[in-house]
């Protein structure tokens, strides 16, 4: 949405000309009066109209977020629009800024010293904080240029000082990786990274790479590459010699890396490290500000001075009343507002106050549609230009339709043009909040979402992708040395890690896989597609299968009958839900549309997708059994209501299936609140209903007086009784019981059935079930989430005593979980000595349903600033005024309780805040799970951790009763390949190569293997190699040849070895070949179907060095290498006949 052409309204008044005569007449102080909701625009406008850097001060860094997001809408020109952001810590807290706070700072200040006349936005703490001298980043700024000679070492020694780290793989700002004579950079100041190509000591080329695929796109001659941070590793070494007296007075930390001991080492090595911001006060002894980098001709916009006056001076007096442990001599970390005071006056300023002036706020109507028609119909008669601004355009212009079709309206994407008068423009798009503007030549009249329904929907934040890509080694998780893995032909073993061998002096990497009996097996890299990791039913470990013994193919074969059985049923099951008559709902109507335009956030790709999925299967005549999989705080429960009222709509019943109790009340008050302005009826029925209020709800239930019945198993019971039942929605149904689970498949040939779910579905399972059960996946986060910020440590009152008063500051709430029942009333008693002025309650399973029910409710509506509470908060609880969340013995909880308890924070617009506590002493599991879960803290790295949760205690909850001993005997990964291949071999679909096939023996005399010194980290050499050996057909070779020598630099000559033994395997399965061998100066290409030929035509036919014999296929090898392009030539010839003849037979 580009709304630019508005902006020439503005300059039609009188005011805006005198404002602009005053500040380009170098006017030091201007006041404008403007409301709130126009100074976005406001600011736009004199985008266009003043040379020079724009910094724009407001109180909070909320509404900094949000002008942020509002000034594309008006501006044409390529200025950087920037935020400088807050960190996440107090002044005095030692604790991490976020890699996200520091990158966005360094990307400013980078925009004021080199980029033109850049817009930066920030808020009145981020001011406050102080930062690098402009000298010293200036001292501090590469600048890299082909042809240019760098010793390449030294390069690396430079990026490492500049608080760059060291990567695999380069995905995030601030981060590099050497391979070879490629260094990958993604310098913090631009938006994608560069790939440095050196020939010996010169910069032979630059290119910028997508971060996702790892290709590079676009070649430049030169880089700028600014610190990554503003505290310099290179300058700690001094403040790490100046402190030694007073670390020497902390306690021994042993294993713990919290406290700040652990500082001590990186700071005399002068390394990064998470925390080293907090000692950026002794860096630099000279407070600086943002405001040092403003140039002389930079214009300084202040959203209301007092404002920003009281809001400085009140973080000064909280931050000198809450100092929490440091060094004695620990200088001020900030700027106090009488320094402020005086570097603001250097500059022009112009102050945005709260009188109307030529602006004035829009009317309200609540949702009382007719009432806008009305007025929007008066204005125009009156000459006014008026804007209907909405992410539901298309559907609100419907309405206006349904009132008024005596006019064709397009939706507009842009206006690029100021408005003729009397016009009605409908805009799709999303803007906060609308306004009116007073100009000599009339009125334009702006109308959001705001106040047409009277609610205020969230300004969504575009964020760039460059924050946690999908890289191509992404689908490929870590495999550590001891990991179980299963190969297909040989069974349960522990990965061994990549073993170097040579061969008959030829040199190969392997997979080494230990076996029972101290057994061993080398697997050679084409293979490597064999190989998964093993994931079981529970966290058993497996018994390992011996080589050479029967027992393997005996489970496995016992197995694949299973797996045929398993899939006929699903077929059949599929097939009589497709044949079976259901109710095909009607296409949506104007309630619908009212209903989804009335929604307060910002619609993901994802979620608009699955609706539409949802809504064609509602429509079709056949049943609908579709699963919605996506992270927590994602959207589902939006899609499923939508589904619900889409029911409702045509006379249907809707039952909504939660496994708990307090589950079922949010989802009630998420329901009964979104669908309050329309005529249904909502009920609930849990253990929160005494009997006798539910026996008075059963009867409405029957006669259809209940549109929405939504509850626990408790609704599955016989006395429950539907009129009319259309759609049944079920929230996590892994969690209820076997029998529940049979009940739901009898439903599922009956009615319509919506699942969602947060667990992950593995890629192997979701191929498995592809065109059987119909799967909708919502990846993508909400536009307005931000990631947790994740603290994980020992037991600390005082930092608890900063996080919730930080919390409690901002209007919020906290969540305390202490999972013991018998303890959780003395830490109520210890968290009320630490914050007296806090409100607590405490909630518990084991409370009666009343006083539970209560509880909940009451913290809900604000009544209560924290609840301290037991794990019952892990799944649904959805406060959004709740963003701090404290977690008290973290490590006695399992990492997807851990992922789902932190989901509960941070759902909307607010940074949310997670703490995990554990004791001194940790179990290697503990440590491992607390480990992922700081490591995986970006948005969307849930299904990582739930992924590897899943591999850490078994698939149990995805999986039927049936299906889990198959699953125990041969990994969940093998499991759901035979299910795919069967399914796909009954629906007439035949596998191209069957998984149980034999694998092809290759035994050629060529090096294969990937050299250390071109890829020196081992896992990704590991990843590399499972990529090369999951490769399936010629296309896919040369993409991967092109992108290896794209990020690796040229090839060597045993990786061109590795990528031509898989041509040769991909030829040798097209042929049906089982072994390829190349010994004693002779090529063998083993067929068994040679006795069936007529081997003299073949001979013939492949030429005169060429002998036939009944078991294989062979000819001489030279020393010049033309042999392996004969053994191409050759597997190619039998590939293509044996196509030639299934073509004609009509295989």
């Amino acid at each position: 949405m580009l709304l630019s052409g508005l902006t020439e309204h503005l300059r039609q008044t009188e005011a805006y000309q005198a404002l602009l005569k005053q500040i380009k007449g170098q006017q030091r102080f201007v006041q404008f009066p403007v409301i709130r909701a126009a100074r976005p625009f406001v600011l736009s406008t004199l985008a266009h109209d003043w040379d020079g850097p724009i910094i724009f001060i407001t109180g909070q860094i909320k509404r900094a977020y949000n002008i942020v997001e509002q000034l594309p809408v008006w501006i044409t020109q390529t200025r950087p629009i920037l935020r400088y952001a807050e960190p996440a810590s107090s002044f005095y807290e030692r604790a991490p800024w976020g890699s996200s706070v520091i990158h966005s700072r360094i990307e400013a200040l980078a925009a004021l010293l080199y980029d033109d006349n850049p817009i930066i936005v920030t808020s009145a703490r981020a001011l406050m904080q102080r930062t690098i001298p402009v000298n010293t980043f200036r001292q501090h700024t590469l600048l890299l240029q082909t042809g240019e000679r760098y010793a390449l070492n030294n390069l690396l020694e430079t990026l490492l000082s500049l608080g760059y780290e060291p990567a695999s793989i380069v995905v995030e700002p601030g981060t590099f990786s050497r391979r070879g004579g490629v260094i990958d950079i993604y310098p913090v100041n631009q938006a994608e990274p560069v790939r440095v190509d050196f020939f010996d000591d010169e910069i032979d080329s630059l290119r910028l790479f997508d971060p996702a695929t790892q290709r590079s796109h676009t070649a430049i001659d030169n880089v700028r590459i600014t610190p990554a941070r503003e505290a310099l590793p290179k300058l700690t070494p001094p403040i790490a010699e100046h402190l030694k007296s007073w670390f020497a007075t902390l306690p021994p930390t042993e294993d713990d890396m919290t406290t700040p001991m652990s500082d001590f080492e990186p700071l005399q090595a002068g390394r990064s490290f998470a925390n080293l911001e907090y000692y950026l006060p002794y860096l630099y002894p000279q407070p600086v500000s943002l405001l040092d980098y403003a140039s002389t001709n930079a214009l300084i916009v202040i959203e209301d001075w007092e404002n920003l006056q009281e809001t400085v001076q009140d973080i000064e007096r909280h931050t000198q009343q809450n100092h929490s442990f440091h060094p004695p001599d620990y200088p001020q970390p900030y700027i106090t507002w009488d320094i402020l005071n005086m570097m603001l006056e250097e500059h022009t300023r112009l102050e945005l106050t709260s009188q109307s002036g030529v602006f004035s706020p829009g009317s309200r109507f609540g949702g009382q549609l007719r009432s806008i028609l009305n007025t929007v119909r008066e204005l125009r008669n009156k000459g006014g230009r008026i804007l209907i601004i909405s992410e539901q355009a298309e559907r609100l212009k419907k309405l206006w339709i349904d009132q008024d079709a005596s006019e064709f309206i397009p939706t507009q994407q842009n206006i690029e043009q100021p408005l003729a008068r009397h016009t009605l423009y409908f805009v799709n798009g999303t803007m906060q909040e609308g306004w009116n503007l007073s100009t000599s030549t009339g009125y334009l009249h702006v109308f959001t979402e705001a106040e047409i329904f009277g609610w205020d929907r969230p300004e969504p934040r575009r964020r760039k992708l460059t924050r946690r890509q999908r890289t191509p080694e992404t689908a490929y998780s870590d495999w550590k040395e001891g990991d179980f893995v299963v190969h297909v032909d040989y069974g349960i073993g522990r990965f061994g890690g990549l073993k170097h061998r040579t061969v008959d002096g030829n040199e190969r990497e392997y997979l080494l896989i230990h076996y029972g009996d101290n057994d061993m097996l080398f697997v050679p890299i084409h293979q490597a597609d064999r190989l998964t990791r093993y994931v079981g039913a529970d966290d058993t470990p497996p018994a390992l299968h011996r080589l050479g013994k029967p027992d393997w193919l005996r489970v496995r074969n016992r197995v694949q009958k299973a797996v045929e059985e398993e899939a006929h049923d699903l077929l059949a099951l599929y097939a009589k839900r497709i044949h079976s008559t259901g109710f095909a709902f009607s296409p949506d109507n104007h309630w619908q549309h009212e209903l989804e335009a009335s929604f307060p956030y910002v619609e993901t790709e994802d979620q608009l997708r699955s609706l539409r999925e949802v809504k064609a299967d509602m429509e079709a005549a056949h049943p609908m059994d579709r699963l919605i999989c996506g992270d927590v705080g994602y959207g589902k429960t939006e899609v499923a209501l939508r589904a619900a009222f889409k029911a409702v709509n045509d006379g249907k019943q809707v039952a909504v299936l939660v496994p708990t109790t307090v589950l079922a009340q949010q989802h009630y008050e998420t329901f009964t609140n979104r669908l309050v302005n329309f005529p249904l009826k909502i009920a609930v029925m849990s253990r929160f209903r005494s009997k006798e209020e539910q026996s008075r709800l059963l009867p409405k239930v029957a006669s259809g007086e209940i549109d929405i019945l939504i509850g626990t198993h408790r609704i599955l019971s016989q006395d429950v009784t539907f009129k009319d039942l259309g759609l049944v929605i079920i929230d996590e149904e892994q969690r209820f019981g076997v029998k529940h689970k049979e009940h739901f498949k009898r439903l599922r040939t009956e009615v319509d059935v919506l699942t969602l779910t947060a667990t992950p579905i593995p890629r192997t399972l979701h191929m498995s079930l592809t065109g059987v059960r119909d799967i909708s996946m919502i990846q993508t986060p909400p536009e307005e989430r931000l990631p947790v910020i994740t603290h994980v440590g020992r037991f600390d009152e005082k930092l608890i005593r900063q996080a919730i008063l930080r919390e409690l500051e901002r209007g919020g709430q906290v969540f305390i979980v202490h999972n013991r029942i018998k303890t959780i009333e003395s830490l109520a008693e210890k968290i009320q000595e630490l914050v007296p002025e806090a409100r607590i309650v405490i909630g518990h399973g084991q409370m009666g349903e009343r006083e539970l029910e209560r509880v909940m409710s009451d913290f809900a509506h604000g009544k209560h600033d924290i609840l301290l509470s037991t794990t019952i908060i892990e799944s649904g609880i959805d406060i959004p005024n709740a963003n701090t969340l404290i977690v008290d013995h973290a490590d006695h909880l399992g990492l997807a309780q851990l992922y789902q308890l932190r989901g509960r924070v941070g759902r909307g617009a607010q940074q949310g805040y997670a703490y995990f506590f554990h004791p001194r002493k940790l179990t290697e599991e503990a440590k491992a799970r607390l480990e992922t879960l700081a490591e995986n803290t970006s948005l969307g790295a849930g299904f990582q951790i739930a992924m590897r949760d899943l591999e850490i205690r078994g698939a149990g909850d995805i999986l039927s009763t049936r299906q889990t001993g198959h699953v125990s005997a041969i990994g969940l990964h093998l499991y759901t390949q035979l299910l795919s291949e069967a399914v796909s071999r009954l629906k007439g679909e035949q596998p191209s190569h069957p998984t149980t096939q034999q694998g092809i023996v290759i035994d050629l005399p060529i090096p294969s293997y990937i050299p250390t010194d071109w890829i020196p980290d081992m896992a990704m050499r590991l990843q590399i190699y499972r990529r090369i050996g999951g490769l399936t057909d010629q296309n896919k070779i040369e993409a991967m040849r092109r992108e290896l020598v794209d990020r690796f630099g040229s090839l060597p000559g045993a990786v061109a070895g590795l990528l031509y033994q898989i041509e040769v395997k991909l030829l040798a399965q097209a042929a049906n070949a089982t072994h390829i061998i190349a010994r004693n100066k002779q090529v063998q290409i083993k067929l068994p179907y040679l006795g069936e030929v007529n081997r003299g035509a073949l001979e013939h036919q492949l030429g005169e060095d060429i002998q036939v014999s009944r078991t294989a296929i062979q000819f001489q090898r030279d020393d010049e290498g033309i042999w392996q392009l004969r053994l191409l030539e050759v597997l190619q010839y039998l590939a293509e006949s044996i196509q030639q003849l299934e073509n004609e037979q009509g295989i």
